[in-house]
């Protein structure tokens, strides 16, 4: 893989997330809440980005934008080439089912299940094959480690193995973009470092674009780029140590 932000003749590529304006205001009775305020960002084809703030900061509604499970007050959002402010829910919807996968800080796996079938039940939601996994995706369980985990049912597996199964299940469909919200916040020390470090193992072999969120800055060091947050504005973004 080339070097994040740039393709092979060092030329920067159309983004893959871009942000223009964008606004958010929550009405609470007569108090509007100003959630985002004109915030502006591109993310690049397989960049791994980090965005960090705390609570209030305005990124949870970003993340929640850029993913379609809200529409913005104002502005313009591209996601995978296609624009967020033109079309509806129905549309939103198709965006989560074919581009955006999704790991949350609850890893959200059914308990009756076993973690095939908790994989499977994204495949049937985008209308895909469930039956044998492709070639392609064993090599990502492999990349996990969880390929010999799929027949045990999350009661019987660690935190750290339900992180891995759910991070699975968002990349069953291979959707262009990851996004990940506060992935390890169920996790002790040692899940956590394995987690991120998966998630690195993840953007620099397969090229996997990657947004996180999160509010802790040693896991917001494992992107390419930090971007920080504060009352509803970008304030900072910089490359980490490692690029």
């Amino acid at each position: 893989m080339s070097k994040a932000g740039t393709n092979q003749r060092g030329e920067m590529p159309d983004p893959i997330i871009k942000v223009r304006d964008l606004w958010k205001v929550y009405q609470s009775g007569r108090v509007s809440v100003q959630a985002l305020r004109g915030v502006n960002l591109d993310v690049p084809l397989g960049e791994f980005l980090s965005i960090v703030g705390p609570s209030g900061s305005g990124k949870s509604t970003l993340f929640h934008i850029v993913g379609g499970m809200t529409p913005p007050t104002s502005g313009e959002v591209w996601v995978g080439g296609r624009n967020l402010s033109d079309v509806g829910d129905g549309g939103r919807t198709e965006l989560r089912r074919t581009t955006v996968g999704f790991v949350f800080q609850k890893f959200n796996l059914l308990p009756n299940l076993t973690a095939r079938d908790n994989i499977r039940t994204a495949l049937h939601i985008s209308g895909q094959p469930t039956s044998v996994f492709s070639k392609d995706f064993l090599d990502i369980l492999d990349l996990l480690g969880i390929a010999g985990r799929l027949d045990h049912k999350p009661s019987e597996m660690s935190g750290g193995e339900q992180q891995r199964v759910a991070i699975a299940r968002a990349l069953a469909t291979r959707p262009a973009i990851l996004l990940a919200d506060e992935p390890t916040g169920n996790l002790d020390s040692a899940n956590s470092l394995a987690v991120l470090k998966l998630m690195r193992d993840l953007n620099e072999r397969l090229g996997q674009t990657i947004l996180m969120i999160t509010h802790n800055d040693e896991a917001a060091q494992y992107g390419h780029r930090i971007v920080h947050m504060r009352d509803g504005v970008i304030v900072e973004s910089s490359l980490t140590s490692g690029h």
